[in-house]
């Protein structure tokens, strides 16, 4: 089977329209001393861009978002290309990443800007302030799942904060990275703004190794692992996004036709491509019957090719064919099975009751496959939700116990009585815990993120006593511990 990315011994790679295998387009690989140059032109870009105030910054930004949103449908006709999604959803993905341009862009001042810090009263005499300062180049390493709306999270963001970008956009997908580019040179023609790098895992090692300030990683979690041991070697910070194994709780008294509906999307939209998308399925036994049969009405009507892409990337439909037979072997078969797994595209597959300790319980899956296991309690769901190496994002279906079921499950982002929206409200942090990564995009901790922060203290006025002084006197002495007595007794 043809894949989509093949690298020749010429430095080139190309990509291919997933759902028939043909050639798309041929690009070069980024060499170490190309990017050499391009982390300088960077760092140069960078002081520039630093220097300017949030005003200037958030003009620019907004004018590059706007160009963006006038040509919007070539960003919709190359995401179709070469990741294989419908028109609609590639639509759908490149018009939040424009929402979330213009959020970083219009609120970096309120969250980056100066704050002042309360002294206490030994230091009364002293101004304390906090400044948020810009790394300086930021290397976003982005997914092929969703290609734009993904590194625009980090890219908006460490632009809107005052640094330079360097972007390496997968290897299956680099054609929007690179309009990306092309839109921003349009608005910033003499500086370096944002530049794209092109090709396989060790351009991105190579990005890591020209020394970087900052790397913003998406992707599994064990290629997550290998990018953190780079990073540490170097002492850059990062911050890692990776997969998870997401779960679904319904409760008894959940809205049944909406939670089979949205459950069906979260786990098939994007071909079941989606970090976040629904994969585990805990329904609570009085109303487990009738949800089955929700879902499998539902599912029935949904077809690959029609409602959903071809599989990206052809090495994740070994990872779905293994486990759609492990999950077959040890669960019962609702919708789908071993014939479902194509050579590029994937029908819908949903399997219940399969034991926990599964690999096709244990591992992502990355593909439109759901497994729905019934519960007794909404106890037991949430235990078993909890019970997994990843805490990505969960979605729970409850009219009246929502709140308190969220507030115990051990992951980044939930949803109730929803699916996604966490992704696509700007303000809202996106990021996970355990295998899932470390560190945030999206809202106010996405800004931060992207700095970091530089306390300054000065003196408003000098006192008579000298604390920071070899001639500290004994009243000095006497001055601070009576102080601290009055202060904490």
């Amino acid at each position: 089977m043809m894949g989509p990315t093949t690298t020749s011994s010429a430095g080139e790679f190309t990509t291919h329209h997933p759902a028939t295998g043909e050639l798309f387009a041929t690009y070069p690989v980024t060499s170490d001393h190309q990017m050499n140059e391009l982390v300088a032109r960077a760092r140069a870009s960078a002081k520039w861009w630093s220097a300017l105030t949030f005003r200037e910054r958030r003009k620019i930004l907004l004018k590059w978002n706007s160009l963006l949103i006038a040509n919007l449908q070539q960003a919709v006709a190359l995401i179709v290309a070469e990741s294989g999604k419908p028109i609609s959803d590639a639509t759908l993905e490149a018009s939040l990443a424009c929402e979330h341009v213009d959020w970083a862009a219009a609120k970096a001042h309120l969250y980056l800007r100066e704050h002042y810090r309360s002294p206490g009263l030994l230091m009364a005499n002293m101004s304390a302030r906090v400044d948020r300062v810009p790394f300086g180049v930021v290397g976003v390493i982005g997914p092929w799942n969703y290609p734009i709306f993904t590194p625009m999270g980090s890219i908006a963001y460490a632009l809107a904060a005052g640094n330079a970008v360097i972007f390496k956009p997968s290897e299956f997908t680099p054609a929007i990275g690179l309009w990306l580019e092309k839109m921003m040179r349009e608005v910033v023609p003499d500086h370096d703004l944002l530049q794209v790098v092109t090709g396989a895992g060790e351009v991105g090692a190579s990005l890591i190794a020209h020394g970087v300030d900052k790397i913003s990683f998406t992707g599994s979690t064990a290629t997550a692992k290998k990018v953190a041991a780079a990073c540490v070697e170097k002492m850059i910070p990062f911050v890692l996004e990776c997969g998870g194994k997401d779960p679904v709780l319904i409760d008894s008294d959940a809205d049944l036709n909406r939670a089979a509906d949205q459950t069906l999307w979260s786990g098939m939209a994007n071909a079941g491509q989606s970090c976040i998308g629904a994969e585990r399925v805990y329904v609570h036994e009085q109303v487990a019957e009738r949800f089955l049969e929700i879902l499998k009405s539902k599912a029935s009507e949904i077809k690959a090719g029609v409602n959903y892409g071809a599989a990206t990337r052809p090495a994740q439909l070994e990872i779905i064919k293994r486990h759609v037979a492990d999950a077959l072997t040890q669960g019962e078969k609702m919708i789908g099975d071993h014939s479902s797994v194509g050579e590029r595209f994937v029908e819908p597959v949903i399997i219940t009751n399969v034991p926990e300790g599964a690999i096709s319980m244990r591992e992502e899956t990355f593909g439109p496959i759901l497994i729905v296991n019934t519960v007794r309690t909404m106890e037991e769901a949430i235990a078993k939700a909890n019970e997994t190496s990843f805490g990505l994002a969960a979605s729970v279906w409850s009219r009246r116990n929502g709140q308190k079921i969220a507030a115990q499950l051990h992951c980044g982002m939930v949803s109730i009585n929803s699916v996604f929206t966490f992704a696509a409200i700007a303000s809202m942090p996106f990021g996970g815990v355990k295998d899932s990564g470390m560190g945030r995009i999206h809202g106010p901790e996405g800004l931060l993120e992207f700095t970091y922060p530089r306390s300054v203290v000065k003196p408003r006025f000098h006192l008579p006593l000298e604390f920071t002084s070899f001639k500290r006197s004994a009243f000095a002495d006497k001055v601070i511990t009576t102080l601290g007595r009055i202060r904490h007794k």
